[in-house]
């Protein structure tokens, strides 16, 4: 979120829709309860996002805005595509452990069903996209297998760093400790990348 929208209505409502969605879940989270917790109305939430759904890709694209942008960078000063995917996801884990409410609401409002169809955001489907570029690009630098689709290995590489960081998250909002580390989750996941080497 941009620091200029913190006293708008709208930066308010972007604050407010981030911590109630996380807490109770999107489902659960009425618009006048958002409205209530902003110190505005719902008439401003439909106006600047023509709903809850609204509100909430909102959430989501600006803050993968956000670390597609340090992600992209990563990239750019990674040698190879393995080192590059080990940079990227140890970030996602950092980023996910400072902010509670962002990792919530990616672990479990991230992909929400809607009828038929499962909804992604814009900055989500990015990301998914990098990640297959960089897997490609570790085929072609030889850090990568090559008898592998690259969407396998994205599909497995998010999952296993998804369930690590998921777990974790089921684990505080138990009231327990968190079962392991950022340390610890980064040493699983470089070891199974090295074992796709």
């Amino acid at each position: 979120m941009n620091t200029d929208d913190t006293q708008t209505s709208r930066g308010r409502l972007l604050t407010a829709g981030k911590m109630l969605f996380s807490r109770f879940g999107y489902e659960q989270t009425s618009t006048a309860a958002i409205a209530r917790e902003a110190g505005t109305s719902e008439s401003q939430l439909v106006r600047y996002f023509g709903g809850k759904s609204g509100l909430l890709d909102a959430i989501f694209n600006e803050s993968w805005r956000g670390l597609n942008d340090v992600v992209t960078k990563t990239i750019a000063e990674s040698q190879h595509g393995r080192e590059a995917i080990l940079g990227v996801f140890s970030l996602m884990i950092d980023a996910f452990a400072q902010d509670y409410e962002i990792a919530s609401l990616f672990m479990f409002e991230g992909r929400r069903v809607r009828g038929t169809e499962v909804a992604l955001s814009k900055g989500f489907q990015q990301f998914i996209d990098l990640v297959c570029r960089l897997i490609q690009r570790g085929q072609n630098d030889g850090s990568f297998r090559t008898d592998v689709n690259e969407a396998i290995l994205a599909s497995a590489m998010m999952g296993a760093a998804e369930g690590m960081i998921r777990d974790r998250l089921i684990a505080r909002r138990g009231g327990k400790d968190a079962p392991f580390e950022n340390d610890a989750i980064r040493g699983v996941f470089e070891a199974m990348v090295n074992g796709l080497a």
